[in-house]
């Protein structure tokens, strides 16, 4: 019985159903307490924030934000375009992924930047609005 139970769970965990999947909010939206316009309006989710997808309900998802609450949004609102938003309290982006690359820019808190791609090291090519782009620390975001 343990044995099945060990490779019920190592089976669960090796599916790629499991994999964190992230979306963009593409328009400022309301995020809703229920799969539905009928819910609770909790707050509304400016355009850029990444979120992590959990459910697809019938037009509508269940959405972690980078402070881990879970809300509703309407699917349609929703991108796979990718982005990060610094959860430091200033991220500094680098000309290369290397602590002694030239600064490019700083990032506050809660700015989000369009994701490129994961480099080595911990480090994430990241593009801010304005065009500018470099290097942050991957524990400096959320959304990867």
């Amino acid at each position: 019985m343990k044995r099945l139970l060990g490779l019920l769970l190592a089976a669960a965990f090796s599916s790629p159903s499991l994999a964190i999947e992230y979306r963009t909010v593409n328009v400022a939206t309301i995020l809703y307490d229920a799969p539905s316009q009928k819910g609770a309006k909790l707050f509304v989710i400016r355009r850029g924030t990444p979120v992590e997808l959990v459910v697809n309900l019938e037009g509508w998802s269940k959405v972690r934000d980078a402070d881990g609450g879970l809300a509703w949004i309407e699917a349609a609102a929703l991108v796979k375009r990718r982005s990060v938003i610094v959860t430091a309290v200033r991220a500094q982006i680098r000309q290369g992924a290397d602590e002694a690359a030239a600064v490019v820019f700083e990032a506050e808190k809660n700015v989000s930047l369009e994701y490129l791609e994961t480099a080595a090291g911990g480090w994430v090519r990241v593009r801010h609005r304005d065009g500018s782009e470099g290097f942050v620390r991957a524990n400096q975001i959320w959304g990867i």
